[in-house]
Parts: C-alpha cells; sequence; structure tokens
C-alpha cells in the first residue's frame, strides 16, 4: 500500500505583536496614503504648535526685559511711553474669575440638560431640541455681546439688588448701585456661551452608555434617577469633564463679547458685581490697534500667559480623566 504523504502550508512567522507578518506589497496603496496624511498631520500640529510658542516666546522676552514694573503684580497697563510699566495681575483676576463664574453657571444646567434629551424627553422633541442647543453654537460672539449689552446687563440691576440683599455681607456680592458691567455679568454671558458646548459633548456621552447596564439597574428595582446616578454619570464623567474643559477654553478666550459688555478697568475688585476689570483676550483687543511695537511685544507677553494657562487647564484635565478611566465604567 502506498502511503499518501499530506501537505499543510506553512503560516508565516508571527511579528513582534503576535499577529502574522505582512509584508509591504500585501498593503494597499490607500492604506498608505492614509497613514502617511495621518501622520504628517499630527507631525503639523506640533510643528504649528512650537512655533506659536516660540514665536510668543520671543516677542514676550523682548517686552518683559523692558519693563520698568513687576509683569505678574502691577495693576497697570502703560506700556507705551518712555517709562513703560505694565502687568498682568488684574487680566489673570478678571479672565480666571469670569471663567470660574460661567463654568459653575454652566456645568450643571448643561448636564442637566444633556441628561432630559438623552433619558427623559420623548423622541419627538428630543431631536429638535437637540438641534436648537447645537444651534446657538453657531451664533457669532458679537451677536451674544450685543445681546448682552443692550439686554442682559440693563436687567441685572433686580438680580444684583437681590445678591446684595442676601450674600452682600460676604463682600463677594455687594452691590452699590450703576451699569451692570461687572465680572460677574461677563461670567452669566460666556456661561451662556459654551452651554451649547458642554450640552452637546454630555449628550454624545450619555447615549453611548450601555443599555445593558440601564437595564440591569432598572432589573433591580432601582428609579430612573438611581439608573442615572448609579450607571450613566459614572459612564460619563470622563465626558463630562472633557466637555467642560472645552467649554473652559472658550470661555478663557472669548474676546468680542467680553469687549462688548465688560467696562474696562486695571482694578481688582472684592465684589463680583462692581463693574471694572478686565481679561487677556479683551485688554488684547481693545489695545492691539493703537499700541506701537513695543506695545504689541507686551500684549503678546501677556497672549503667552493665556497661552500657558489653557496649556495647563487642558493637561490637568487629562490627568483627571486618566485617573478617573478605571472608574467611569467604560471598559465594562
Amino acid at each position: 500500500m502506498n502511503s499518501v504523504t499530506s501537505t499543510t502550508a506553512t503560516p508565516p512567522p508571527p511579528g513582534n505583536d503576535g499577529s502574522s507578518a505582512v509584508s509591504g506589497s500585501a498593503v494597499r496603496p490607500g492604506d498608505r496614503i492614509f497613514l502617511g496624511l495621518s501622520r504628517g498631520s499630527g507631525i503639523a500640529l506640533l510643528v504649528i504648535m512650537a512655533a506659536i510658542a516660540v514665536f510668543l516666546t520671543y516677542r514676550s522676552v523682548i517686552a518683559i526685559s523692558g519693563d520698568k514694573a513687576n509683569f505678574f503684580t502691577t495693576l497697570d497697563w502703560n506700556a507705551s511711553g518712555l517709562d513703560p510699566k505694565f502687568g498682568i495681575a488684574v487680566l489673570a483676576f478678571g479672565t480666571l474669575v469670569s471663567s470660574v463664574v460661567a463654568m459653575v453657571i454652566a456645568v450643571p444646567v448643561a448636564v442637566g440638560i444633556a441628561l432630559f434629551i438623552s433619558h427623559y424627553a420623548p423622541r419627538k422633541l428630543s431631536s429638535p431640541l437637540g438641534y436648537v442647543i447645537d444651534l446657538l453654537a453657531a451664533v457669532p460672539s458679537i451677536i451674544y455681546g450685543l445681546w448682552g449689552a443692550l439686554f442682559l446687563v440693563p436687567h441685572l440691576s433686580g438680580l444684583y439688588t437681590w445678591l446684595d440683599d442676601y450674600l452682600g455681607w460676604t463682600g463677594i456680592f455687594s452691590y452699590g448701585g450703576g451699569a451692570a458691567r461687572s465680572l460677574f455679568t461677563v461670567g452669566i454671558l460666556l456661561a451662556i456661551m459654551v452651554l451649547p458646548i458642554v450640552t452637546s459633548v454630555s449628550r454624545e456621552v450619555f447615549l453611548q452608555v450601555p443599555k445593558m447596564h440601564e437595564e440591569a439597574a432598572l432589573a433591580l428595582g432601582a428609579t430612573r434617577w438611581e439608573v442615572i446616578r448609579m450607571s450613566v454619570i459614572p459612564f460619563g464623567r470622563s465626558g463630562i469633564i472633557s466637555a467642560s474643559m472645552l467649554g473652559l477654553g472658550r470661555a478663557l478666550g472669548e474676546t468680542m463679547a467680553v469687549a462688548t459688555v465688560l467696562s474696562p478697568s486695571f482694578l481688582i475688585n472684592a465684589s463680583l458685581l462692581d463693574p471694572g476689570g478686565g481679561t487677556f483676550a479683551q485688554n488684547i483687543a481693545s489695545k492691539f490697534s493703537e499700541a506701537d511695537e513695543f506695545g504689541q511685544d507686551a500684549l503678546i507677553a501677556s497672549g503667552l500667559v493665556l497661552f500657558v494657562i489653557t496649556l495647563l487647564v487642558n493637561g490637568a484635565a487629562r490627568l483627571i480623566i486618566a485617573r478617573r478611566k478605571e472608574y467611569s465604567g467604560a471598559a465594562a
């Protein structure tokens, strides 16, 4: 009897990652093109960011070296003249305070709207409401500024008086009368402007919650709120943080709306309701056209500080998300 020898195909040797090795000719040209474009886009972004940082640093060094006062603590801005003295204390205070006020107001409201659209509203209402919220993000900043100056400012006197009656003893909400062109008004306006961003991102994150999580909680007898508290919010916590950081980024750099509403002055007021103050973006927009070359360098130096603050905020957000990722439920 003749023996029959069976042959089997030898599989290709595995690669370093345990997968089968694929020759370069087996990769489609479209994949190589896409890989090159993706890699080039990432490298281009890093180059652009580095170029911006180098430019801002170079011009800032020129300005700070010619400053006759402390750049970080001086409560004045006089960058033009024979004896330039300028500092960012008022601008940093105004930028951070107005942004914090905006986020304190906007984030809870945005998360509530996102939960209503994703888990409470009927389908016929959720889609149009989500579209309207998204449409608010397309409104130009100057329109928000005009609305704030012509409608919001005249109608905030009652709120300011109420805050002074009940919280004026704190000193933070004391109100002495006058137009409501303060950092608190700027914070309210910024909250309205960042609301669509935080709402849209949070809504999309809540819609990605695994249905099995919600169904399991309902099967155990949980109420609708308990399902949201135990399943939806833990899963979407990192998404809420990311959405808040996107909104904070816009609040920190907003220019036209702040310049239209705020009554700028280089004073740090104890009360948020007192008119005056300033922000980095508002100061750059209002003074850049009339500044000389050294004055422009000084404004660029303040822009560098805003650039660094933005990077620090985003870096802190990434750290928070990384630390909470294992508890978010995303890996379940």
